[in-house]
This record gives structure tokens, C-alpha cells and sequence, in this order.
């Protein structure tokens, strides 16, 4: 399984995964042109792109939506977060549901319910045929047993590790903005990932991603250090046990 991070923080999000048979994205949160230019950086062309899976109808999730409708590309998204999603032709609308699942062509995704203040958003699990599989979970204010036990047993965690609480408490974000950020339909902090990974990382050579890391109140040195202290509590070690990359 091919990852390819497009774009990851509160500017856009882009995530392409890339099977023997197919590429798909989840999420398309930055302008529909430099989606089009990243791919060709990374050697996927455009318009061979099978799928577009959405986690939820957030601006920073959903900006380049106007490249389905060129390339024709079917987008999935729980029913909910069609309310919100504008200006994709009807015959490229694929409704979903927590909890369902998808086949198409050499991918397995199944679907499962994230806590964001989003209609249903969504996280994903995907598997492809030679037995991979990839857990994508972005924009949550927590992470449930549910959802653990939707991504358990991966070979690759894309998890946000969105901020460091007392660096919010300091902003000079509004006071409303700061208890979003932290409420439990808001974004993980540091610690809570740390918690998620600690709990699903075995050490069999599993490859985490942190992302969706705040400009302002998150530091990528901060983000890793955290789950990497967790994990050293179950003796696991960076290179040894597990590979970690910041993004």
C-alpha cells in the first residue's frame, strides 16, 4: 500500500493510498489545481484516481471537491455530511453510513463514527488484497472503544495529533474557539493520540502518521516526543518496534 500525505493541518488535508490495482483519496481540503499538481509529483495521475472518501464536509476537508466532477471520480460521505456538501454532480454522490462498508476494485473500506462538530463524521479503515491495512482518523474530539476496535490490527495509523492543551489555554484564540478545540467533538490533543496509539500499536512494524498538527498550538518535536514516550512504556522503540514520520 502506497500513502501519499498531499496536505495535512488546518490549511487542507489530502490523503492518497495506492494499491496494485487503484488509487483513492480521502479527503480533498485544498484547491482542486495543486491536488492535481501533487499527484503528478508523487506519479498518479489525475484522472486514474477511482474514489474520493470525505471524513467530514469541513472547509479544510472538502475545498477541492470540484476535482470529482472533472475527473468524474465518485465521493463518498455519510448522509449527514451531504447537507454541507455543494456542487458535485448527482451521479457522483455516494451516501454512506457509519458502520458500512465498500468494495471497489482491489480495496476494502469500511467506515466508522468519529466525534467532531460535523454532521457524521466519519473515519476509515481500509484494507487492500495483499492483506494491508490502513486506519485514517482525523478530526475527533476523543477516541472511543469503538473506534479502537475499528482500527485495531493496522499496518498504518493516519491520526491527527492536533494540539497541546496548555498551548491553546495561551492563545489568543477567542475563548469559544478554544473550548471547541478542546471539547470532545473538537481534536485530539498530543496525549489523547498518544493514548489511542499506545493502545493499538503492537510492535510489529507499524507505521504511524501524525497529522493535522495546529500551526500555533502543536509543535511536530512536541507531537512526536509524546507518543514516543508512550509507546516506550510498552516497550516499544522508534525504528525497532514501529516507524513514526510527523506531517
Amino acid at each position: 500500500m502506497k500513502v501519499d500525505i498531499l496536505a495535512s493541518g488546518s490549511g487542507g488535508n489530502c490523503i492518497a493510498l495506492g494499491s496494485s490495482e487503484a488509487t483513492i483519496l480521502v479527503d480533498v481540503g485544498i484547491a482542486k489545481t495543486k491536488i492535481e499538481k501533487r499527484l503528478l509529483e508523487v506519479g498518479i495521475r489525475p484522472d486514474s484516481i477511482k474514489a474520493i472518501f470525505i471524513t467530514h464536509a469541513h472547509c479544510d476537508h472538502v475545498k477541492g471537491l470540484p476535482l470529482a466532477n472533472k475527473y468524474k471520480i465518485p465521493v463518498y460521505a455519510a448522509e449527514g455530511e451531504w447537507k454541507s456538501i455543494k456542487g458535485v454532480d448527482f451521479g457522483l454522490q455516494r451516501p454512506i453510513k457509519a458502520g458500512s462498508d465498500v468494495t471497489l476494485d482491489d480495496w476494502y473500506i469500511e467506515s466508522f463514527k468519529t466525534h467532531h462538530d460535523a454532521f457524521s463524521p466519519l473515519g476509515y479503515a481500509i484494507y487492500d488484497d495483499e492483506g494491508n491495512k490502513c486506519s485514517v482518523c482525523l478530526d475527533t474530539g476523543h477516541v472511543d472503544q469503538n473506534m479502537l476496535s475499528a482500527m485495531e490490527f493496522s499496518n498504518i495509523y493516519i491520526i491527527e495529533a492536533n494540539h497541546e492543551p496548555n498551548m491553546v489555554e495561551v492563545s489568543d484564540y477567542p475563548p469559544a474557539t478554544k473550548a471547541r478545540i478542546l471539547s470532545h467533538i473538537g481534536h485530539l490533543s498530543n496525549e489523547q493520540t498518544a493514548e489511542a496509539l499506545s493502545k493499538l500499536v503492537m510492535g510489529v512494524g507499524e507505521q504511524i502518521y501524525l497529522t493535522h498538527l495546529s500551526h500555533k498550538n502543536n509543535m511536530p518535536a512536541l507531537a512526536e516526543m509524546t507518543v514516543k514516550r508512550a509507546l516506550t512504556k510498552k516497550a516499544l522503540r522508534a525504528d525497532t518496534h514501529y516507524k513514526i514520520e510527523v506531517v
